[in-house]
């Protein structure tokens, strides 16, 4: 198996090595992986053994990230690796996050050839996602600079759980984000997912005040677990102060998966309730997903409150913003990214395969 050096590490005072990518701070012996398993100690250093491979490529809409402000109703080139620096009970891809396997990485391709076949393929953009690109950072900012010489933009799906000199260099070559904020709580991030809040915050933070990476957070609502008012609405508040009303947030509902099998699925009612607080609170984009509700999924002017953007899952129903993403109905601006019209791609999900693009 192929294993390739990394630079966020240090030695201590044990004789073990420290991982810096993520706060876990792993501390491993020769021979070890850390809890994300895909980085481990090999002749006295960290290595990654997933670079190159993939547990698959699709061809999504831009808008299942969720991205609803980021060149919207293109098509984006999506992949992910194995492993995962958090140990979420509700992992709704748990099957790839938390995986011990390398036959799970059944597709393998060279940073260069995934851009050509974006490009290829007519993807505005490629995706790091199904499992958390913050643990094979070394390909995707690799994907990242080959992408970027053809003009294609990258986006990660994270957790946000990275520390500080790893965030530098990681969002340093992404276009845009979608984090995973799972609760507003330490208690939930350290029962739940075995992980702390405060490093994700600070990751919010530093995406909003010192990159101009697009990013919009997503908050997956568990009954019982994070979705009473209280919480919700210190969460907006949360945001509203220290990111602003125009970071969008995608409230989604749970359905029972890995070890949380015992909870039932996210009621509409809760993901209405969680929407009408941050509007209320004084959010300008606020969205719920894994349900059909055209009203929750479509973009609303903050500014005339017409419907700018109206979406039925990945559909895009109506669209109303001129190409640099002003609203026709009164030229106020949109937050997002929007260049030129929109894209056509719709709901369609297309696996591919990268070995039959070997002769690009």
């Amino acid at each position: 198996m192929k294993a390739i050096p990394t630079k966020y590490w240090h030695f201590v005072e044990s004789g073990k090595i420290q991982c810096d990518v993520c706060p876990r701070e792993c501390k491993l012996s020769e021979g070890q992986r850390g809890l994300c398993f895909v980085r481990g100690r090999e002749n006295n250093q960290i290595v990654l053994y997933t670079y190159g491979r993939s547990s698959g490529y699709c061809i999504d809409p831009i808008e299942k990230k969720p991205l609803n402000h980021f060149l919207p109703g293109t098509p984006i080139l999506s992949f992910g690796t194995a492993g995962c620096n958090l140990i979420c009970q509700f992992c709704q891809n748990w099957d790839i996050s938390k995986s011990r396997e390398m036959d799970t990485l059944a597709d393998e391709a060279s940073p260069e050839l995934i851009a050509k076949v974006a490009k290829r393929l007519g993807c505005k953009s490629v995706a790091f996602t199904y499992n958390d690109p913050v643990i094979f950072m070394e390909y995707a900012i690799d994907v990242a600079k080959e992408c970027h010489k053809y003009g294609i933009k990258t986006v990660a799906v994270t957790a946000g759980y990275i520390k500080e000199k790893a965030r530098e260099e990681f969002y340093q070559y992404m276009d845009a984000a979608n984090v995973d904020l799972k609760a507003f709580t330490e208690d939930f991030y350290r029962r739940i997912c075995g992980g702390h809040l405060k490093p994700v915050l600070e990751t919010l933070e530093y995406l909003k005040k010192s990159t101009s990476v697009w990013f919009e957070i997503t908050t997956l609502l568990i009954p019982g677990e994070n979705d009473s008012s209280q919480e919700i609405q210190n969460e907006c508040e949360w945001i509203l102060e220290h990111l602003g009303p125009d970071v969008p947030i995608h409230f989604t509902a749970f359905h029972p998966d890995f070890k949380m099998l015992n909870k039932p699925r996210t009621s509409h009612s809760t993901l209405l309730r969680a929407r009408k607080i941050a509007l209320e609170v004084g959010l300008h984009y606020v969205y719920i997903g894994n349900v059909h509700d055209e009203d929750g999924e479509s973009t609303y002017c903050p500014n005339c409150k017409k419907k700018v953007i109206g979406r039925d899952w990945y559909v895009l129903t109506e669209y109303h913003l001129t190409d640099d993403g002003h609203c026709r109905f009164c030229n106020y601006k949109i937050a997002g990214v929007f260049d030129g019209p929109p894209g056509n791609w719709g709901p369609k999900r297309l696996p591919i395969r990268l070995k039959n693009f070997a002769n690009l």
